[in-house]
C-alpha cells in the first residue's frame, strides 16, 4: 500500500511537472527530497516486479 502510495504522489509530480509546478520541492529540505525521490523510484520497481502477483487478471492467465 505504501508503494502505490509513493507511486501516486511520483506520478502526479510528473505530470504537475509540464505545468512548472514540482510538489516535491514544496518545503522539503534537499535531504529528504532526495530520499522521496529514492522511494517513490524504488516503489515503482517494486510494483512492476511483484504487479502479476498482486494484479487479479494477470495472474488468472487472461490475456488482457
Amino acid at each position: 500500500m505504501v508503494a502505490w502510495v509513493l507511486l501516486i504522489v511520483g506520478g502526479l509530480n510528473w505530470g504537475l511537472y509540464v505545468f512548472g509546478y514540482d510538489i516535491a520541492t514544496w518545503g522539503l529540505p534537499a535531504g529528504l527530497l532526495d530520499t522521496v525521490y529514492v522511494l517513490v523510484g524504488l516503489s515503482a520497481l517494486w510494483l512492476a516486479f511483484t504487479h502479476k502477483h498482486d494484479c487479479k487478471t494477470c495472474s488468472s492467465g487472461s490475456n488482457m
